[in-house]
């Protein structure tokens, strides 16, 4: 998530049990997990491929799990403090598909002076690029790429930033936006599919393919699972509840086994207003009282207005019935939202079932015949939670094939059970389902809260704080290890925590305060809905009495953010810092680090840090985020968000000459080996 866009507010007023002693940095993995599945599962890897050599009878795993996996090709580089990328020896970067590329000929090419229209904005590539997945088309170097956009900036989106005009309305003064300005905000914001195909070494966009689509803040969607149809989601526009009005601040993203793109609504309640009295959903998830973000609720009534498609950005009821007005517009908002690049003209269907919250991320469990799909997701903001959805159907593999894509998103998205984890001491943890026979640790049920299972999703975070579930460290994006299926979760920062203050203190899973630099959790699942966690590693300057992962300058970082393994088992680590500490020293970056390789599955530590390596800088101003792989991994894709001043060259690497000033563009960035090899690969 941008720190542009972050809500500094605290919604939850949980009062849930916190854990005084803080984690000792010396645990070690294989104390806590030994005889867990993680273990368990690289025991049998190293069986079944014949590739262990140990004939110690120490019962530990060989190191060596598999001849797949890889070892670190590349040396941690510096940090960079520059208007370009920097990025590992032998490697190059090269800029696509930066912010107003026409994705065919229904728009005008971009504009350095910010003069381009809603209309390009509409057939464009969006801007401020975030998550994104690449799903191959004819071989891995033709296929469609998957971007989200999380937010607009004004000053770059426009020529001259911003612009309104007073008007007096009941005696009091507002500030009016243009209905141009508004539109092309609206547009530039929400998902791009585009259709990319390397040809001679250099990847491309394919203009006027008709695979490429853009989803943005005003594009209908349709509803399924527990809130569709509902009386909860019914507005004038919608009175069967089953369709909601566009996507909004489209942050982290996923992938089902079926093929098709998760993306992931964060911080939507900013958008929305509500003058009168907040709903407790709308009170909880922190609704606008004063406004929207952007103001895209004063032009109402304009005569340009069409369905009106600004007044639905203002929840106030306004009528005698739902059905006359927008109070239950937002309500179509805060969801996973499912794409299937590969149908363009079919409507994207928002899977209500997986909850209504500030979603991060959303990735998937290990995938077993026979067993259900689960997945995982974190609720961005400080002292929120981390959910898993559990599907009611069990896997087929030959669901992975089908081409009625979201017909088989119907089958293991909309039913199914929710779940909010609580981590205890003694790194062992429960998840605890959030239905209305769920009962709270203050008695009763929930229930007792809510009327229906749509009532709970609606307000799901509500519901969480009820079971008292573990307030964590702002939960951003997951990735779960295809080598050992453990799963990982970074946690960004929480500078709030505070021992002093009740509600505010450490507990086991975030143990230190004022934690300005972050850490990454994980955990391996049992079968009856407890895990066994620890911390991975914890972000921190090299020096200091915070550094208690052993990290140097090679690999010293603050604020893991984007989160992604690919099937080698490589751990990809990104970055939105915002400490001091490390700012100084570099901009943000991308880190690697193999897990499975570390002996005894440890966490980092003074013996292994070594093995955390920093690949790759981002320009000035930015935030690195976004994975994609393609290629059979001789391709790796990155995502360049708010850079300051850059592009410059089609190649990522050239800084901006001094003096120059750039109108900046988010950009995906294109990294591949000079000799063509595996990025990443010794």
């Amino acid at each position: 998530m941008s720190k542009a866009t972050f809500d500094e507010t605290r919604y939850n007023n949980s009062t849930a049990p916190d854990f005084q002693e803080v984690l000792k940095r010396s645990l070690k993995r294989r104390n806590v997990l030994k005889s867990g599945s993680a273990l368990a599962a690289l025991s049998m890897m190293s069986a079944l491929t014949g590739c262990s050599d140990d004939d110690d009878d120490n019962n530990e795993p060989n190191q060596k799990v598999s001849p797949s996996v890889p070892q670190l090709g590349f040396d941690s580089i510096e940090g960079s403090k520059t208007d370009a990328i920097a990025v590992a020896k032998n490697y190059k970067a090269q800029v696509l598909a930066p912010w107003g590329t026409p994705l065919n000929d229904n728009a005008a090419e971009w504009k350095s002076d910010g003069s381009n229209t809603p209309n390009d904005a509409l057939h464009s590539v969006g801007m401020h690029h975030d998550g994104m997945h690449f799903f191959p088309l004819n071989g891995e170097t033709d296929g469609l790429l998957c971007i989200n956009h999380e937010y607009v900036d004004q000053s770059a989106l426009h020529p001259n930033g911003a612009t309104s005009t007073k008007i007096m309305v009941d005696g009091v003064e507002i500030d009016v936006r243009p209905v141009d300005e508004v539109l092309k905000e609206i547009y530039a914001h929400g998902v791009t599919v585009v259709r990319i195909i390397k040809t001679n070494g250099v990847w491309d966009i394919v203009k006027n393919d008709p695979y490429n689509k853009r989803y943005t803040g005003a594009t209908e969607f349709d509803l399924a699972g527990p809130v569709a149809g509902s009386e909860l989601a019914q507005t004038k526009y919608s009175p069967s509840g089953m369709t909601a009005r566009g996507t909004l601040n489209n942050c982290g993203n996923g992938a089902t086994p079926w093929g098709t793109y998760l993306t992931c609504e964060e911080n939507w309640p900013g958008y929305f207003t509500n003058f009168g009295e907040l709903t407790a959903d709308q009170q909880r998830i922190g609704l606008s009282v004063t406004g929207t973000r952007y103001g895209w609720e004063t032009p109402a009534g304009d005569e340009a207005e069409r369905i009106e498609e600004f007044a639905r950005f203002n929840v106030t009821p306004s009528a005698q019935s739902h059905l006359m007005d927008y109070r239950n517009e937002a309500n179509g908002h805060g969801y996973i939202v499912e794409i299937d690049p590969y149908s363009p003209t079919v409507n994207a269907i928002k899977r209500t079932a997986l909850g209504r919250f500030r979603h991060e991320g959303c990735t998937y469990g290990k995938v077993e015949a026979g067993k259900p799909i689960v997945f995982y997701s974190g609720h961005d903001a400080r002292f929120e939670y981390i959910y898993k959805f559990v599907s009611a159907a069990m896997w087929d593999p030959a669901d992975a094939d089908r081409t009625d894509r979201y017909a088989v998103g119907d089958k293991y998205m909309n039913d199914g059970t929710l779940y909010v984890a609580r981590f205890n001491e003694g790194f062992t943890g429960e998840w605890l389902p959030l239905s209305l026979n769920s009962a709270k640790p203050s008695g009763g049920t929930l229930a007792d809260d809510f009327n229906s299972l749509a009532d709970i999703i609606l307000n799901t975070a509500g519901a969480a704080e009820l079971l008292e579930a573990t307030p964590m460290d702002r939960p951003e994006w997951g990735a779960v290890d295809p080598i050992t299926g453990t799963v990982f979760m970074t946690l960004t920062n929480n500078t709030r925590r505070d021992n002093s203050t009740e509600g505010l203190e450490t507990n086991a899973a975030n143990p230190r305060e004022n934690n300005a630099f972050g850490h990454i959790i994980r955990w391996d699942e049992n079968t009856d809905n407890t895990f066994t966690w620890d911390i991975f590693v914890y972000g921190s300057p090299a020096d200091g009495s915070e550094n208690k992962s052993d990290l140097t300058a090679s690999n010293q970082f603050a604020s893991p953010d984007g989160l992604g393994f690919d099937e080698r088992g490589i751990l990809w680590i990104q970055t939105d810092n915002g400490a001091d500490a490390i700012t100084e020293y570099t901009n943000d970056q991308v880190l690697a680090v193999v897990p499975s390789e570390l002996d005894n599955l440890d966490t980092i530590n003074d013996k292994n840090q070594s093995q955390l390596r920093r690949f790759l800088v981002g320009p000035n101003g930015c935030e690195i985020t976004g994975l994609a792989y393609a290629d059979n991994y001789k391709t790796f894709m990155v995502n360049v968000q708010h850079p300051k001043n850059w592009p410059y060259s089609q190649d990522a690497t050239v800084i901006t000459p001094a003096g120059t000033n750039i109108r900046p563009r988010a950009a995906t960035v294109v990294v591949e080996h000079v000799d063509g090899t595996p990025v990443g690969e010794a």
